[in-house]
């Protein structure tokens, strides 16, 4: 996604209106309760027809629904820490690739969602190509031949002692003791696992493809400040003690190692989509 999503591109994005959105043939919807792990793992499987999203919150699943990232949705505040588990079945003949559209299908008839679409101006860090040029080395090929049939894996896991994401396909980021390690990263990887740690929503001004390697060392302060925000943005509430250590970060250890890599993070205004969520019910109907 680039600076902002047009309302061209919107209507473009989704069924004609009045057509009917596709659906899963069936689904069932768990909540995970409500005392969470020590450490949270979240994952999505797609297999065949059969799709599997293990502890999302209904913010999550309205993001996936509407491809919009969670700093563009606007609602109650309980959407960002109820949690679901949904196992669904895709309709014979049914393509991946519809399953946003079979998501909003779900939330409007299992928990009664009613949306709508706002354009916003909005405080956003661009990463951008420094002075000096991008010194990223693009990352080496696979060496395994990939299956084409292979299903979608994406996991996630996260505690007090860091974050890890695998997008699969040799494409990763950790995040723990002080240091921020990507493999095979797309600069839209980059940009959007940056959104997870800093104070604002990254957008993509670099115009470069390609998969790199990325290492960021940070000092404590920093890290721990980055942790703290990974928290927030995830929706998590934090007691004041916590949040008075963002107090202690400059963020220059986060900068420093951008500029090394020929990155930068400029902060600047620009249009967003913003998806407003007008009414929805706090429990799904009975499976």
């Amino acid at each position: 996604m680039r600076y902002l999503v047009s309302i061209l591109a919107l209507l473009m994005s989704y069924p004609a209106f009045g057509q009917k959105l596709p659906e899963f043939e069936v689904a069932s919807i768990r909540p995970t309760g409500d005392q969470p792990p020590a450490t949270v793992s979240v994952g999505v499987h797609i297999d065949g027809a059969q799709a599997r999203f293990n502890y999302l919150a209904l913010k999550d699943y309205i993001g996936m629904a509407f491809r919009v990232k969670l700093y563009q949705i606007s609602g109650p505040d309980w959407i960002a820490t109820e949690r679901f588990d949904i196992a669904a079945k895709l309709p014979d003949g049914g393509s991946t690739a519809n399953i946003p559209e079979m998501m909003q299908a779900l939330l409007a008839d299992r928990f009664q969602m009613k949306v709508h679409h706002e354009q916003k101006e909005f405080p956003v860090y661009a990463l951008e190509i420094a002075k000096g040029g991008l010194k990223l080395q693009e990352s080496p090929p696979l060496t395994e031949d990939i299956d084409p049939r292979v299903g979608v894996n994406v996991a996630a896991s996260g505690s007090a002692g860091g974050v890890n994401i695998n997008f699969g396909r040799g494409s990763y980021i950790t995040f723990g003791n002080n240091k921020f390690e990507g493999k095979r990263l797309t600069m839209q990887n980059i940009v959007d696992s940056l959104a997870r740690f800093v104070d604002r929503p990254v957008i993509d001004g670099t115009d470069h493809q390609g998969t790199y390697d990325l290492t960021i060392d940070l000092t404590p302060e920093d890290y721990q400040a980055m942790l703290i925000r990974s928290a927030i943005n995830a929706g998590v509430v934090l007691p004041p003690q916590a949040l008075r250590a963002l107090d202690n970060s400059s963020g220059d250890s986060l900068s420093n190692a951008l500029q090394k890599a020929g990155l930068k993070l400029e902060p600047r205004k620009a249009p967003l989509d913003f998806l407003i969520v007008d009414s929805i019910q706090r429990k799904p109907t009975d499976n």
